[in-house]
């Protein structure tokens, strides 16, 4: 088992230039393997795009990736065009994912989309997406999107990306399965992400596909002390979806982490995406906690 282990500003950080050059130099320097950004499209944080091509041009080695990034509602022209900009500005370092968007009135109006509807806008543009990345002309007549003989340079390094999935609902998994490279779970126990697991595969096989062992794995958001107030809401928001669990068994604290990783591995998981309980105020001190609390199951580059 390949383990790769990155981080994510804590959901709900302002954009500033100056701390995120701190914590993408710094995961780099600790050898840490990716930087990853939420969306929220009606919260303080950046632009996933905007904010991974700063973070980009500071780095060389470092992976960039969507934790997730809402699919329905962008043009997937535009957005093809987008992504392989900046894969190939940062070197082939980007690592799509994307989810359908949270289940919230205003991002739904952000995006101009209907709730009903994100699902098969969904499954009509990731297919194209990746049409759009690696063929020169494209003609498409669906639903939702119309081409005719449309050719979008530039492509992507390797013309195309192994695209990751978000979600947690059977259909969501199942729809994973079908359509993507790689699953990030959330917020979720080991029991959940080995069975969340097995089901995506079962979807891959029974579309005739199969998802690499090494392509499955979790944010996982870790405490210092008890929840927060804000940490506890969104707990709750999640787990109404998912079902009751202790909060333990999803959120560990600093010193479980490692345990709580382990765990998330028997289950089957090897990517991981740490999410700090709030901007730290020193972005050295955290990264170098971390380090020493969990870097030390990932996979060495050289093997």
């Amino acid at each position: 088992m390949i383990v790769r282990i990155g981080l994510a500003p804590a959901l709900g950080t302002a954009p500033d230039g100056e701390r995120l050059a701190e914590l993408a130099r710094g995961l780099e320097r600790a050898e840490f393997d990716s930087l990853w950004v939420t969306e929220r499209a009606t919260g303080p944080m950046g632009d996933p795009v905007v904010t991974l091509t700063y973070a980009a041009a500071l780095t060389r080695r470092i992976k960039f990736g969507t934790a997730v990034m809402a699919l329905p509602g962008r043009p997937p022209a535009l957005l093809a065009k987008e992504l392989a900009t900046l894969d190939l500005l940062s070197g082939g370092r980007l690592l799509p994912a994307f989810g359908l968007g949270i289940r919230d009135p205003g991002e739904q109006q952000a995006f101009g989309v209907r709730r009903e509807e994100r699902a098969a806008m969904f499954e009509e543009a990731l297919p194209l997406l990746r049409r759009l990345w690696a063929e020169d002309e494209v003609t498409h007549h669906g639903t939702y999107y119309h081409y005719d003989g449309l050719r979008l340079r530039p492509k992507p390094g390797k013309r195309g990306f192994d695209v990751w999935m978000g979600g947690s609902s059977d259909a969501e998994l199942r729809r994973t399965g079908r359509l993507s490279d790689g699953w990030l779970a959330s917020l979720t126990t080991p029991a959940e992400a080995d069975r969340g697991r097995r089901l995506v595969q079962e979807a891959a096989a029974g579309a005739g596909r199969e998802i690499e062992e090494e392509h499955f794995g979790a944010v996982v958001s870790y405490r210092r002390g008890p929840l927060t107030p804000e940490a506890e809401r969104r707990f709750a928001r999640v787990r109404r979806v998912l079902g009751p669990a202790p909060p333990d068994e999803v959120i560990p604290s600093l010193e479980n982490l490692e345990t709580h990783l382990k765990r998330l591995m028997e289950a089957g998981l090897s990517k991981f995406v740490l999410v700090p309980p709030g901007p730290p105020d020193d972005w050295a001190r955290e990264l170098a906690e971390l380090r020493d609390a969990v870097l030390h199951l990932q996979t060495r580059r050289n093997t």
